[in-house]
């Protein structure tokens, strides 16, 4: 796995881990390290990327009703594991998913990563753990975790009695603990029931390990230690996975554990496993705006070939193939002008008066196209190589690097808005344009909760009734939600509930229920107002901003909105059925200049207050003064100072 990721998002993103311990005759229980090399660049710092989302037109919504049609089924009667994406791959320098462990089920916040086979949590007596987004694992507070015994499989701990496992990374961080096996849960969007698994419980993390947010890691890659071997072996779900990232500074996606139908107009490229143990591809050639780089084929095909790894956060290529694509990205852009990085302590290639509209890039880049053995193309648009500057504004830096290891790595970034699948049993990769964001619509499973048969969900308004446009699938275009730089202040919703009259609903638990499905605080989450009609009643809630903002970002906004839109909140059965009947979202509410600038006029007043106060207690201190002079008695024959004579 190379993770790239950094304390510091207002530089540019960590780079390259390059894979090189090829680990074959992978027992259960090995613990040998998955290691990376990286060049001189391998510390590169992530950056944070404003989200600017655009408005529809009318070709959007043409070609919106082209996807409406075309739905994503399973490849088989076997259930899937549906899991959201969270995060942003360029801000956090990697993707987290949710994932439950134990009886009761604790969540965890897991990195996604196809370049790691064991998944780990921190264990709770961990001696060495960092401060995480969610509490550590408690083996006691399960009822089905058991640790895998010591046997001749396995490195085993101090004490003899428990297999160990350890994991190294070229950032200089590190992962180690003991293995147990507990059911692990895949959320309430799954088919695939909870099922057991083997993981690791960490006792020590360093590095960028110890100072994430995220709690652990996923493993999806190939080895029996991992989460897709152990499911695979169990026969509960087909040999393949999906992951979809979110595009450019919209973040999020969607991941599937188990086989899909593949879309016709689905690329695909031959993967051998044989050739290491990571996915690799069998790149031939690369196109920059429609000419072909002078470049042989073996350049793509070196020690470790055409790896995909979902942990890395950018693409690298050996140095001659590095050199051959930057020079041919330059000759194409005539009208910008190249420019320095936003750290002068990488030598980034970037490029300004682009403009701030993303979904206009596609007019001024040039299309890249990566040409497989089998001869078929992947279209990269301008935003799987670019990332955005985060010091000039409307300028953009390659997000492909020189690599110091003769290995081809490509990183997250040039797959966002692309659905990759994974198809282990028959050996290939495919990859298919779409909206990451979206893709929820398009997994059309017989669980999935239907749509309410009466009112419309949605009828917003923004500054009047205007219907949200959902986003479009982009083929260099940016997805979008609203309108401009809109920023969203309230959400409100309006719910029909369905329950026995004998039922006393408790609207407190309903509410920290709704605001864990929705994934904010309990406090910003307001029940408005109730009205009962028989055995029914319409609530309408509202959500706030945090108490710390006065507006959503777009992506929680969105997040939210999403859930809603797709009845994807789903409550315990003892609050009965439910439906939503409208969605409203409102703007946030323009403040005057006095409230804009509150400290500022507190501070001012404050300090002409004081002013006044001081110059009143002057005035009043010489006027008594004066008066004490002019008015006071002197008793006859009292003794005065001598006056002195003017002179005539």
């Amino acid at each position: 796995m190379a993770r790239t990721r950094t304390r510091t998002p207002t530089l540019p993103p960590p780079t390259l881990t390059i894979l090189i311990l090829a680990l074959t005759g992978f027992s259960l229980y090995n613990s040998s390290s998955e290691a990376f090399h990286g060049g001189p660049d391998s510390r590169r710092r992530s950056m944070v990327l404003p989200l600017y989302l655009s408005p529809s037109n009318s070709s959007s919504h043409a070609h919106r009703r082209e996807f409406q049609g075309r739905r994503l089924h399973k490849s088989d009667n076997r259930p899937n594991a549906r899991m959201r994406l969270y995060d942003d791959l360029l801000s956090n320098g990697y993707y987290t998913t949710r994932l439950w462990i134990g009886t009761p089920p604790q969540e965890f916040a897991l990195i996604v990563d196809t370049g790691s086979t064991v998944t780990y949590v921190p264990c709770s007596d961990c001696e060495q753990c960092g401060k995480h987004q969610d509490p550590r694992f408690q083996p006691n507070s399960s009822s089905t975790y058991e640790p895998v015994k010591c046997n001749m499989n396995c490195n085993c701990n101090k004490e003899g009695v428990q297999c160990t496992y350890e994991r190294r990374y070229a950032e200089m961080s590190s992962s180690s603990g003991v293995l147990g096996e507990d059911v692990i849960s895949f959320g309430n969007e799954s088919e695939l029931k909870p099922q057991h698994a083997v993981f690791g419980c960490e006792n020590v993390e360093t590095g960028d390990l110890y100072s994430q947010r995220a709690d652990g890691i996923i493993g999806l890659g190939r080895g029996r230690l991992s989460v897709m071997d152990q499911l695979v072996d169990k026969g509960v779900i087909g040999d393949s996975f999906s992951l979809c990232y979110g595009g450019m500074g919209v973040g999020g996606g969607a991941m599937i554990l188990g086989g899909i139908s593949s879309p016709r107009d689905m690329v695909f490229a031959h993967s051998d496993p044989y050739r290491s143990p990571y996915y690799n591809i069998d790149l031939k050639a690369m196109h920059v705006a429609g000419k072909p780089l002078k470049l042989s084929p073996k350049v793509f095909d070196r020690k470790h070939g055409t790896v995909l790894d979902s942990g890395t956060t950018y693409a690298y290529l050996p140095e001659e193939a590095f050199h051959v694509f930057k020079a041919a990205i330059i000759r194409e852009l005539h009208s910008l002008k190249q420019i320095h990085g936003p750290d002068p302590n990488y030598n980034d290639i970037c490029f300004s008066g682009a403009g701030r509209d993303v979904t206009q890039l596609s007019a001024i880049f040039p299309q890249v196209d990566m040409v497989f053995g089998n001869g078929q193309k992947l279209s990269l648009s301008p935003e799987n190589y670019l990332f955005r500057h985060t010091k000039i504004r409307g300028a953009y830096c390659l997000g492909i690097f020189k690599n110091a290891d003769p290995t081809t790595l490509l990183g997250g970034i040039l797959v966002r808005n692309t659905l990759v699948t994974y198809d282990r049993e028959n050996n290939k990769i495919g990859f298919w344009k779409t909206n990451c964001s979206e893709l929820w619509k398009r997994l059309n499973y017989p669980s999935s909760p239907p749509p309410p048969p009466v009112t419309p969900l949605v009828s917003d308004s923004l500054n009047g009734n205007t219907e949200i446009p959902p986003s479009i699938a982009p083929d260099g275009s940016h997805p979008t939600f609203f309108p401009g730089e809109f920023r969203i202040g309230l959400i409100s919703f309006d719910m029909m509930l369905g329950v026995n009259k004998s039922v006393k609903v408790n609207f407190t638990e309903l509410t920290e229920f709704i605001a864990h499905e929705l994934e904010v605080k309990v406090s910003q989450v307001h029940l408005m107002s109730l009205k009962v009609e028989g055995n029914y009643s319409l609530i309408r809630w509202a959500v706030f901003p945090a108490k710390s903002s006065e507006y959503f970002s777009n992506t929680t906004a969105m997040s939210m909105i999403l859930r809603l839109k797709e009845h994807h909140m789903q409550l315990p059965e003892k609050f009965g059925s439910y439906q939503l009947v409208e969605l409203k979202v409102e703007p946030q509410m323009k403040r005057s200049w006095s409230k804009q600038h509150h400290l500022w006029t507190v501070t001012i007043g404050v300090i002409v207050t004081l002013v006044f106060g001081l110059l009143t207690l002057g005035a009043w201190l010489f006027w008594r003064q004066k008066r004490q002079e002019v008015g006071s008695y002197k008793p006859v024959g009292a003794i005065v100072p001598e006056q002195e004579l003017q002179p005539l």
